[in-house]
């Protein structure tokens, strides 16, 4: 088995500022265009990844993955990180959030119910992500 082609993270850098696409930077390094973003990942070229483990702690099954407080939750989440989020969305989300933090309740998640309210406990997990949006959004 050979070697794997080493992809020079300067000339990388270079070419990709000059605006070579993923793939002719893969024809020009001999690897693939996952290879590509692999290297621009470990030569730190590429944004970071949006974590929403914080805002969803849970493991959704696939039908909850699209709801509307999941939905919510990753926009609130996303704005928390910094990252754009379309204005009625992120209103939405805000929206949604603060009539459960007003009200006392708080949001929870099974795997058969799927999201449902619960009575607010002294440390409300809806408030804690509405305020480290609100905390980025000023």
């Amino acid at each position: 088995m050979g070697r794997r082609p080493q992809v020079d993270h300067e000339e990388l850098a270079r070419l990709s500022a000059t605006g070579w696409s993923n793939a002719d930077l893969a024809a020009h390094f001999g690897v693939t265009e996952s290879g590509i973003l692999q290297a621009k990942r470990s030569a730190g070229l590429s944004k970071p990844m949006t974590d929403h483990s914080t805002a969803i702690p849970w493991k959704l099954a696939r039908p909850h993955s699209q709801s509307g407080p999941a939905t919510n939750l990753r926009n609130l989440s996303a704005a928390a990180q910094g990252r754009p989020v379309r204005k009625e969305k992120i209103n939405t989300a805000i929206r949604w959030a603060t009539r459960l933090v007003e009200t006392g309740r708080d949001i929870a998640y099974d795997q058969e119910q799927g999201f449902h309210e619960i009575e607010a406990h002294e440390v409300s997990h809806i408030a804690q992500v509405l305020r480290s949006a609100r905390e980025k959004l000023g």
